[in-house]
């Protein structure tokens, strides 16, 4: 199933592997992306690809300075007819979101959401709408401008899976993406190329089933090192959750099944552990002042732990 899903989505996205496999992981593990990049690099062609592949419903909601929770979640509506009020569902009721540059705005639309990604569901007026599962949300920043933005906190980045940076493309890959796209052609025909190789019930099955993919005891205390390292590493202020092992155990299972495997080996851990653990440290202030690299730290404490022989 992986093998279709990336080739039908290479099919007309180029390249970002670590966007693709990331986000397919988080999917299939029950969890939520972070991307951080710049704007003009494709993700929300890639959102509309994943839902025609995997033929489930996409949306994408823009996030604004003046964005408030019930544009997000729907609000009620009264009907002059009934002469009742009901409730009109927001844009969040879909199975792939795209939340694009969810830094821009304020906190309160922001635990708005991140409510609905941990329980999924909307409470409003004390009712409760349920979500339709499978649920992903792709949320995005621009690392560049800062000003008028505010950051989510600790807490809230927590909540997400991965975070995966996406960069500009290679030469060649940029070549491609200008033959692909150069031509005066609607978007949407050439989505509808595009074949569904799954279905939302396909999904949860595999979900569920990879689940079952069996993670050796030695694996378990190799992922613990890892986030228990990061607590004591000098260079960082603040170290990863437990969230982080959980996210590095799910994602391992999933990223075995993915390879044919009912397995998990600590290639599938260390392929994994820097989107996992790369926003849920904090680099200390001599650090920062030093300009290092969280990525390059990160990669540093991988190597420092001894990898286990199953």
């Amino acid at each position: 199933m992986f093998g279709r899903i990336t080739a039908e989505i290479a099919k007309i996205f180029v390249g970002q592997d670590e966007l693709v496999l990331g986000t397919l992981v988080a999917l299939y593990s029950g969890g939520h992306v972070l991307i951080e990049s710049v704007p003009g690099l494709g993700k929300t062609l890639f959102v509309r690809a994943l839902g025609r592949v995997l033929g489930c419903r996409f949306g994408r909601i823009q996030f604004t300075a003046d964005l408030m929770p019930s544009d997000i979640t729907g609000s009620p509506i009264f009907n002059m007819k009934t002469q009742e009020f009901q409730f009109r569902p927001g844009p969040i009721f879909t199975q792939l979101l795209l939340a694009d540059e969810i830094n821009r705005s304020p906190a309160k639309t922001h635990a708005a959401l991140l409510e609905i990604m941990q329980e999924y569901r909307v409470t409003v007026e004390r009712t409760s709408h349920k979500i339709e599962r499978p649920f992903l949300v792709m949320a995005t920043q621009n690392p560049i401008e800062a000003e008028g933005t505010y950051n989510l906190p600790e807490a809230q980045l927590d909540r997400f899976m991965f975070k995966l940076l996406v960069d500009y493309p290679a030469a060649d890959e940029e070549a491609r993406i200008l033959t692909m796209h150069g031509e005066q052609t609607e978007l949407d025909d050439r989505l509808a190329t595009l074949e569904t190789v799954t279905g939302p019930e396909e999904i949860l099955a595999t979900l569920r089933q990879s689940g079952d993919v069996l993670v050796d005891q030695k694996l378990v205390d190799y992922i613990n090192s890892l986030v228990r390292l990061t607590r004591e590493w000098p260079q960082f202020h603040l170290g990863a959750s437990p969230r982080a092992g959980i996210a590095l155990m799910q994602g391992a299972r999933t990223l075995a099944a993915f390879s044919g495997r009912d397995y998990a080996v600590p290639d599938d851990v260390v392929q994994l552990a820097l989107p996992a653990m790369r926003h849920r440290v904090i680099l200390s202030a001599e650090a920062e002042v030093e300009g290092h690299d969280v990525d390059e730290l990160l990669a540093d404490l991988i190597r420092s732990v001894e990898v286990p022989r199953l």
